[in-house]
């Protein structure tokens, strides 16, 4: 007769699940993939504390007031500061001696309100490019650890958000992104490096930028601005803020429709540490525009312009009844053809990025 009790799950727990028989966890990296996805992962971790650091020590508690904050929240700032103390720690831990050290950085804001953009800004594509690949890691273990360390990021991301007036979490669903669009938005604020850093695989795009990023400074909507290396100018003063929860209190800073204007460079550009990385691109040539936000990947056509400049019209559609798909801090880039993704598979799409990504400020 056969033996069916070794076959039996636990009492209470179904058949099934990863990492559920009782094995001891070993929180290491398994495959190649692991190591520079979590090395990419403590590299974000470095700069959001150096950031953090660099904005308190640069602006007095005068400045933060003047931009109508408090000395209560350059505390909540400078406990951020010490969050990431201890996920870089964990992430160092993970990777053991190979772990990428922290570097030098170039920050080009020049008061509180643009400090906090950028803040929003790097918080954001971080959470993002680990939502890309926590479900592709060979260890679990990591996963685990990296999902309780993501989260607190997305929580820092809305509260700089809410900081500078807007509606701290428009969307229903967080974005991922894959790695090397993460990487490419955050090379370029590193300066240099330790000698003996360890180098990432993962590529550097061609930048993309926004020539008419959705703005409110002062009232006005219609503020010249670009992304990834650039510093954008545009800021809804926060004097006189009190906190309004209703999404509908807050102005909208984009809607279906609103025509982008867009400039892309040619690969070939060193950029990141000492310049020490090169832009590259396989795709050919420039048609679309695709639009990464919540669970969605939608094109729109690119209109060619005089060079390396073009436009295209923000789209109009839902996640699902009553979200807007193309809402809060998003991110858009060029591409060569419109490949039907998910986010599962999303990073599919780098073969045909001609330039990008770039963060639309959507809501």
């Amino acid at each position: 007769m056969e033996n069916f009790t070794m076959l039996s799950p636990p009492p209470y727990v179904p058949a099934g699940g990863v990492g559920t028989n009782g094995t001891i966890p070993v929180y290491n990296v398994k495959s190649d993939f692991d190591y520079e996805s979590l090395a990419l992962a403590l590299y974000q971790e470095w700069i959001e504390l150096d950031l953090f650091q660099d904005g308190l020590q640069r602006f007095s508690v005068e400045d933060f007031k003047s931009a109508g904050l408090t000395s209560t929240d350059r505390d909540l700032i400078a406990f951020m500061a010490q969050q990431e103390v201890g996920h870089a720690t964990m992430l160092s831990n993970i990777l053991g001696a190979q772990a990428p050290q922290q570097c030098t950085y170039h920050y080009p804001y020049r008061n509180v309100t643009e400090f906090l953009d950028l803040c929003q800004e790097i918080t954001r594509f971080g959470e993002a490019g680990v939502y890309g690949f926590l479900a592709h890691l060979d260890s679990r273990e990591a996963a685990t650890l990296l999902t309780q360390s993501i989260t607190t990021e997305a929580r820092q991301q809305l509260i700089f958000r809410q900081f500078l007036g807007l509606f701290p979490m428009p969307e229903w669903f967080e974005t991922g992104i894959p790695q090397s669009w993460a990487w490419s938005l955050l090379a370029p604020f590193i300066s240099s490096c330790p000698f003996n850093q360890t180098r990432l695989v993962w590529q550097n795009f061609p930048e993309l930028r926004i020539i008419n990023q959705p703005a409110i400074l002062n009232g006005s909507s219609n503020n010249w601005n670009s992304t990834a290396s650039a510093m954008s100018s545009r800021y809804w003063y926060r004097r006189n803020w009190k906190c309004r929860y209703a999404p509908e209190n807050y102005p909208a800073l984009s809607f279906p429709g609103r025509q982008v204007v867009l400039q892309w460079d040619s690969p070939g550009s060193e950029i990141g540490p000492n310049n020490s990385y090169i832009t590259t691109s396989q795709a050919t040539r420039p048609k679309f525009v695709v639009w990464v936000s919540q669970l969605n990947v939608t094109y729109t056509p690119l209109r060619i312009g005089h060079g390396h400049r073009g436009y295209t019209h923000q789209p109009n559609l839902e996640t699902y009844q009553g979200d807007p798909a193309i809402n809060g801090t998003m991110f858009i880039a060029i591409t060569d053809h419109d490949p039907y993704l998910t986010p599962f598979n999303l990073s599919l799409i780098n073969p045909h990025v001609v330039a990008g990504p770039a963060i639309y400020q959507a809501g």
